[in-house]
């Protein structure tokens, strides 16, 4: 794996070892950024179920100011950690070491508010739906904001009231759908 565009483009990332990762594919990742447009006009970004941080780290080498990165896994922490260490994000990068739904109570408490959010959990789970609906309930999504989800293509989630699925794209086993708030365009 590698970072695609952007000042550290052609960089390598570390990837786990064994299969309880299974991180975004080089192919994907890019076909993400080309829809997204140009990063820099994502300023703050989360990466949930960050594994190695690749979406996160792709974010930041195209020019976000700074991402947070929410993890449980102790595999998936020591590599994202060591991404950001390599790639010299430590200074932009945070890292909550919980499960998304606590990360994301901290965030709202905090009062943070991301202009891109990631999210790729585990599949067969139902937890993108439900994800999405905790990220409505918590306002952490800027106005203009964008939520990017990849899962599974056979799975059906439900939209949180307010939010609207404006693309959505298939590469074999995945699927990577694009949610905002139903007043904003793209």
């Amino acid at each position: 794996m590698r970072v695609i565009a952007g000042e550290l483009r052609g960089r390598r990332l570390r990837a786990p070892k064994g299969g309880g990762i299974r991180p975004t594919s080089d192919r994907v990742r890019e076909a993400i950024f080309d829809i997204l447009g140009p990063a820099w006009t994502y300023h703050e970004v989360l990466d949930l179920f960050a594994g190695t941080g690749a979406l996160g780290i792709e974010a930041l080498s195209r020019g976000a100011r700074e991402a947070v990165f929410v993890e449980q896994g102790r595999e998936a922490l020591k590599t994202l950690r060591g991404n950001l260490e390599d790639l010299g994000l430590t200074s932009k990068a945070r890292v909550l070491s919980l499960v998304a739904k606590k990360g994301l109570t901290i965030l709202a408490e905090r009062r943070e508010v991301f202009d891109l959010i990631f999210m790729d959990p585990p599949y067969g789970k139902d937890m993108v739906g439900k994800t999405l609906q905790e990220i409505t309930q918590r306002g952490i999504l800027s106005p203009r904001g964008v939520i990017v989800a990849e899962h599974s293509p056979h799975e059906t989630i439900p939209l949180p009231v307010g939010m609207e699925l404006f693309k959505q794209k298939r590469y074999g086993d995945t699927a990577i759908s694009f949610y905002r708030w139903v007043s904003s365009s793209p």
